[in-house]
């Protein structure tokens, strides 16, 4: 935890807050603060700052907050994500979430199990506890969108190839572009299940705009690709 993460409204008009539940012991016992101590804190969509703690018992935590930050900004990037495995979706939306991506769009393919759909880690609080985490770890406030595309040819048919975004990417193996670096404009990046796309999808990104990106000859996992990808376009 790099940052306390505050429910959003939580702060008072003077700055004060009362926090509860795990944290709590996490910033006794992992964090071995006390009373006196100060805290880099933030409230959800809303500013970061510091906190002094004033009081820590069985009750919670009582603080004084200065929120005079801005949290930082969000890379220009739309995560189109085929939908992994729910482990593995529980580290990415955390991982995406820490590295400051704005929008993450879950999307099918043919190598996406039909039961992943179905799985308790797309339910709206299992999402959030993730975003949390990664927000937590990244010392941000505000969560990326998560939006879920079930069906895959009308998204990327009937959003996609006619959002204004031109800078489009399909991470895969097969590409012979390497991953550009250092994207400051809106883009828009695809990266596919454990098993790659398979030559329908690869040309239907393609008829929609979408140029085919390489990270080189070795094949990674999903979350793995994910941090790559989106490292590189950071800088």
């Amino acid at each position: 935890m790099n940052l306390l993460l505050l429910p959003r409204g939580s702060v008072d008009a003077d700055g004060g807050a009362h926090v509860v539940g795990d944290a709590v012991a996490h910033v006794r016992r992992v964090l071995g603060k006390g009373v006196g101590d100060i805290l880099k804190v933030g409230e959800r969509e809303g500013r970061i700052g510091r906190a002094v703690i004033e009081s820590l018992d069985d009750d919670g935590l009582r603080l004084r907050c200065t929120l005079d930050a801005d949290p930082p900004p969000k890379l220009p990037v739309t995560l189109v994500l085929a939908l992994p495995r729910p482990p593995v979706l529980r580290r990415v939306l955390q991982h995406a979430t820490t590295m400051g991506v704005g929008r993450i769009v879950l999307c099918n393919a043919a190598r996406v199990e039909k039961s992943y759909w179905g799985s308790p880690a797309l339910l709206p609080d299992e999402i959030d506890a993730q975003l949390r985490l990664g927000l937590e770890q990244g010392r941000d406030t505000v969560a990326p969108s998560i939006e879920q595309r079930p069906r895959l040819r009308p998204f990327v048919e009937d959003e996609l190839a006619h959002a204004a975004i031109p800078r489009r990417w399909l991470a895969d193996g097969d590409g012979r572009t390497p991953v550009p670096c250092d994207v400051r404009e809106p883009s828009i990046v695809a990266i596919g299940p454990e098993g790659g796309w398979v030559d329908f999808e690869r040309e239907l990104f393609t008829a929609a705009g979408f140029t085919a990106v390489t990270l080189g000859v070795r094949p990674l996992r999903v979350e793995t690709a994910v941090v790559a990808v989106l490292a590189r376009l950071a800088v």
